[in-house]
């Protein structure tokens, strides 16, 4: 009998991706107290500013200088799709959006023909530790909707689906769904927020699915078969060991599986947590310099040439490392002046 587990891969900060999936980053950070200026209240010496991965007392400054993060820089080609567990992020762009997001949102980022932005990683709280964990996902564009515009959207924590479903022994899986959907046990239809209008994941042909699957203690949960001809991966990022049909897994690992096969999922350690993508190829060809994917070489020069020339529409903000103030709650607003908060949704 063939293995429900087609390759097993080993995580670290960057995870491998398959197409249509380009790119996983996992950032989770213990960071200090804050300093007041949403910076860490802690010494940087030693650390490679503007450089700085290398997780120094369980914490990054990335290119930040004062506060951690990712000052102002250019996308094209593709999508960012940035779900926030825990923390906050800052955002701006050259579109004259901006937001504040965190603590179970996912902000989802078409670049198409081109677009600036910064995420920075405001510390907050001044009388306890800043903790983020967060996924930034890379999802390709096809050749067709690279050039689109830009599209920014919120899917706020409080408007996203989250399901519970028990086992036979009444242990607990939760399901979190923030592209694809997910069809319980018990024949309950679990529907996403809809992405931007231009996704890969907007077309329900394509089978895009980013779930995240929690499993207490000594729980089962059977992933669904889905569509063949599909790349499905499961990471396994928090907890210790479980099995996939009676194959023993372990954490720290990637696991991807037929996507026309219903997978059966136990636990056999704490609390087990798994991030899910799949989604059809798309197949095409990919050329791909840092923040520019596109599908020729050619394209790849254009795109260079582009930034040169028109900065994808300048920087309207004060600064590259732009953030948002100490008081400021969750918010965002868009490219039309349009201001959103998770309550006004």
């Amino acid at each position: 009998m063939t293995s429900v587990i087609k390759q097993r891969l080993k995580l670290d900060m960057f995870w491998p991706t398959l197409d249509p999936f380009l790119f996983c980053a996992f950032h989770n950070d213990r960071f200090p107290k804050g300093n007041g200026a949403l910076g860490p209240s802690a010494s940087l010496a030693g650390r490679n500013i503007g450089q700085d991965f290398a997780g120094m007392d369980g914490w990054r400054m990335y290119h930040g200088s004062k506060v951690p993060g990712f000052p102002a820089h250019p996308h094209r080609g593709f999508e960012t799709v940035t779900i926030v567990n825990e923390g906050f992020v800052d955002h701006a762009d050259s579109m004259g959006a901006a937001g504040r997001y965190g603590q179970g949102d996912t902000q989802w980022m078409t670049a198409g023909k081109g677009v600036q932005h910064s995420e920075m990683f405001p510390l907050v709280f001044e009388d306890k530790p800043n903790p983020i964990e967060l996924f930034q996902v890379w999802l390709n564009l096809p050749a067709k909707n690279k050039m689109v515009e830009p599209h920014f959207a919120m899917l706020w924590n409080e408007q996203t689906p989250v399901t519970t479903v028990k086992d036979e022994s009444g242990h607990t899986t939760q399901v979190k769904v923030v592209a694809g959907t997910y069809h319980t046990p018990s024949g309950e239809v679990i529907s996403p927020l809809a992405p931007p209008p231009d996704s890969w994941a907007a077309d329900a042909n394509n089978d895009v699915a980013i779930w995240i699957v929690d499993l207490e203690p000594n729980a089962s949960w059977t992933l669904p078969a889905a569509s063949a001809g599909l790349n499905r991966t499961l990471y396994f990022f928090e907890g210790e060991s479980g099995t996939f049909d009676g194959l023993k897994v372990a954490v720290q690992e990637a696991y991807v599986v037929d996507s026309q096969s219903a997978v059966d999922i136990h636990n056999t350690g704490s609390k087990a947590r798994f991030l899910l993508l799949q989604g059809r190829p798309i197949s095409e060809p990919v050329q791909q310099h840092g923040p520019f994917v596109m599908n020729t070489r050619q394209e790849l020069q254009q795109a260079f040439y582009d930034y040169q020339q028109t900065q994808f529409g300048g920087w309207p903000w004060q600064a590259s490392d732009q953030t948002h103030g100490n008081d400021k709650g969750r918010f965002a607003k868009y490219a039309d002046g349009k201001v959103e908060e998770p309550g006004t949704v």
